[in-house]
């Protein structure tokens, strides 16, 4: 339960990335009072929280419906958390953000980013929902999703203090270790990013196999009894 637990965490922390939201919050809040980037943040993290747990407790009723198979998804969502991981390494991801908030600062009459763009796309965005869809798919029973919720509420908690505190981390940490932590998160995804496509393309060809070498060992010990 720990292992699952601790692989939910990372993959939650990587691809909500703390790290890159907390410099783009503080860009996009600049010039508002405390109270408003308080209150935008709240937003903000409620809003996406509200998306994730929805896709999170519904997203493997809606793939039943559109006809589409977990494996499927398994080996989609990896293929696109190995492209987002690619954009972390190279900073594509981060100029793409930079780029919607100089968007946002020079469009004066915009005054609320608490949900959007904080939370769509930069918190629940594609990557995050696949993985909540993932992970939730992986779990076995009801001790299990809750064990993968527990990690992305709070994954999601960290990111609130680290919104509430943007102004004083990005003094102590500036943009050098922004730009380090995100790409050690970027490799980080991208080996969770290969795992969940070979997990999808193991549960799609291994069962058949696993059921042959099964009924091999069901004849072998019927002979020898």
């Amino acid at each position: 339960m720990s292992e699952l637990f601790i692989s939910a965490l990372i993959t939650f922390f990587v691809v909500i990335d703390p790290p890159g939201c907390i410099p783009i919050y503080a860009g996009l809040t600049r010039g508002a009072s405390l109270e408003q980037r308080r209150s935008m943040a709240i937003r903000a993290i409620l809003v996406a929280t509200s998306i994730l747990l929805i896709f999170a407790v519904f997203g493997e009723k809606l793939l039943l419906a559109l006809g589409v198979g977990l494996d499927a998804f398994r080996i989609a969502g990896g293929i696109m958390l190995f492209l987002i991981a690619l954009e972390m390494v190279f900073e594509k991801r981060t100029q793409r953000r930079e780029n919607r908030v100089r968007g946002m600062i020079e469009t004066p009459e915009i005054e609320d980013v608490s949900v959007f763009p904080m939370a769509i796309p930069m918190i629940a965005g594609p990557g995050a929902i696949a993985s909540a869809m993932l992970l939730m798919a992986r779990s076995n029973g009801m001790t299990e999703s809750l064990v993968v919720l527990g990690a992305m509420l709070l994954v999601l908690a960290s990111l609130l203090i680290g919104l509430l505190l943007s102004g004083p981390l990005m003094r102590l940490l500036g943009d050098k270790v922004e730009g380090v932590i995100t790409r050690i998160l970027g490799v980080v995804l991208a080996a969770l990013a290969a795992q969940y496509v070979l997990d999808g393309i193991r549960a799609s060809f291994w069962p058949d196999r696993t059921y042959a070498l099964q009924g091999l060992v069901d004849v072998l010990s019927l002979g020898y009894a």
